[in-house]
């Protein structure tokens, strides 16, 4: 079951690295960043589907996504020094709350 999880945090890595890029690539005109971006997308999702075999997709696609939404905002404080209002880092604190607990009752398939 480690190695699951450790699949969803590539998947999330290369799925933040992707969404990163975003505006690196100024709407797909810059080559390399547009590549390394597709890149990052298609490895996210093909880990993913090591990890959907063996836990509910629900469970699956509202860690990756919780999670992610929560890296990219952290991420784009940092490297485009874009400003959350403290009621939006409330929301992201409370995804993060919700994926924790979403995944402390999610039932196995193994």
């Amino acid at each position: 079951m480690v190695k699951t999880y450790l699949f969803l945090v590539g998947a999330i890595f290369f799925e933040v690295a992707g969404t990163m890029l975003l505006p690196v690539s100024q709407n797909f005109t810059k080559l390399i960043p547009t590549v390394a971006l597709a890149t990052f997308y298609l490895c996210a999702f093909y880990l993913l589907t090591f990890v959907v075999n063996k836990l509910p997709i629900a469970i699956v696609y509202a860690t990756w996504s919780g999670l992610g939404i929560f890296t990219i905002a952290i991420m784009g404080y940092i490297f485009f020094k874009q400003t959350l209002a403290w009621q939006a880092v409330l929301g992201l604190f409370l995804i993060v709350i919700g994926v924790i607990l979403v995944n402390s009752f999610t039932i196995k398939l193994n």
